[in-house]
């Protein structure tokens, strides 16, 4: 991430530096993509200080956020704090809308219905007869295999008693 520090009518030192870049990296914990943020201070002898933060991100508008104080480590600290709960609500927003998806795919199934994924125990070929009496001995509906050409195949027990082949 580019970061880019301006001052206008005012001169920067290490120190009003290294105090943005720390608030700065407070901002890459909502994992967003931040391409770059530009910061300006500038200083006016009436009205105080005031701290610009225009932060570019993929796929998204430029958020910009203006803070004014008395005092300029004031300032960049009111306008760290505004940007961390405007990245919060977008990350927020981004989150709660896979949930959301992901909810909205499991209600498609009725309560009775449920979805127990299952691992294949073997995946060496057996013969289709094997696989009968594997789905006999476990009482199970349907049973999973690779069969002699390997292929994957299913077999199943049927309403009428009988079993089917897939």
């Amino acid at each position: 991430m580019n970061l880019s520090i301006v001052g206008k009518q005012l001169e920067l030192t290490d120190a009003i530096k290294a105090h943005v870049e720390s608030g700065k990296d407070s901002l890459n914990k909502y994992n967003l993509d931040i391409i770059s943020t530009r910061v300006v201070l500038s200083a006016d002898e009436k009205k105080g200080f005031s701290a610009e933060f225009a932060i570019n991100l993929a796929h998204m508008n430029t958020i910009v956020i203006k803070q004014k104080d008395k005092d300029l480590y004031a300032a960049i600290d009111l306008a760290i704090e505004r940007a961390k709960k405007v990245l919060r609500r977008h990350h927020d927003k981004i989150t709660n809308h896979k949930v959301k998806e992901e909810i909205v795919e499991t209600e498609a199934f009725d309560d009775a219905d449920e979805i127990v994924p299952t691992r294949l125990d073997s995946y060496k070929p057996i013969e289709i007869e094997e696989a009968l009496t594997e789905l006999k001995e476990t009482g199970k509906q349907f049973f999973v295999f690779m069969d002699m050409d390997d292929k994957m195949r299913t077999i199943y027990k049927r309403t009428d008693d009988k079993y089917g082949l897939y």
